[in-house]
Order: C-alpha cells, then sequence, then structure tokens
C-alpha cells in the first residue's frame, strides 16, 4: 500500500513540472503586449506555462522559434532552431564520441536575458546544452 502510495505521489510530482498549455486569453496582458512588440509578423502562437513564466512557440521565416517570459512580459529567453552545420565546432563530434549511434534530431541557438548563448542540440530521449563555444554544459532528461 505505501508503494502505490509513493507512486501515486510521484506521478502528481512529475505532472506539475511539466509545461501546461495555455489559451492565449489565459496570458497576461503583459507578456501578450511585449510578445507582439517584438514579434508582429507572427499569426499562430501556441503559448504555454512553464512553473511561473510563460513561452510561446511559433514560426517566424519559416524557423520553429520560442520566446520564455515572466509574468510582468520581460523575455527570459529566445530559442530558435538552427541547422546543424550552424552549431560552433566540436559539438557534432561531441554527440558522436559520447552518444555513440544517437544522431541529432535538431538544433537550437538560446539566447537568456543577459544575451548569454548557449546551443541545445536533441537526441533520442535527451536534450544536450552546450556554451557558444562548444563546450558541453549537461544533459536535460
Amino acid at each position: 500500500m505505501k508503494r502505490i502510495a509513493l507512486m501515486v505521489v510521484a506521478a502528481m510530482i512529475t505532472s506539475l513540472s511539466f509545461s501546461q498549455k495555455l489559451q492565449e486569453k489565459d496570458v497576461p496582458a503583459p507578456v501578450k503586449t511585449t510578445f507582439i512588440k517584438q514579434y508582429s509578423n507572427t499569426k499562430e502562437v501556441k503559448w504555454e506555462k512553464e512553473g511561473d513564466n510563460f513561452e510561446a512557440e511559433f514560426k517566424l521565416d519559416k524557423t520553429e522559434q520560442s520566446v520564455l517570459f515572466d509574468a510582468q512580459g520581460n523575455i527570459l529567453e529566445t530559442e530558435v532552431e538552427i541547422e546543424l552545420n550552424q552549431l560552433p565546432n566540436g559539438i557534432l563530434d561531441y554527440v558522436k564520441t559520447n552518444y555513440k549511434g544517437q544522431s541529432v534530431k535538431e538544433a537550437a541557438k538560446i539566447t537568456d536575458g543577459k544575451d548569454t548563448v548557449t546551443y541545445e542540440v536533441e537526441i533520442k530521449g535527451m536534450d544536450l546544452i552546450f556554451d557558444s563555444k562548444g563546450g558541453f554544459i549537461k544533459e536535460n532528461k
């Protein structure tokens, strides 16, 4: 019985940590205002709530992008899909050496609110994060 209770609690905690899809009407006005100012040419936007923050996912000029905002409309992070050949030197070699048999499904350039650039590559079941020079930082499952 204890085991079942622990499994239920673990499942509840896990479900709370994932992002939640939102309708545009549920996005705070300051977030929508900043988004419209920065990305006025965007029509189809998918909104999600990530903890206390709000993420907009959209395509701009046929490129997948996302922007993470706090509730006051401040941009915390932008993520832009890039071609694999746009990754810094060493990233693809790192994946080939340390994740044998895995191939990179997609890549993105991430810029945080302090203009710090990192790169993300997606392989089966996880994202790998690298610094702006191609140095490995961490893996997210």
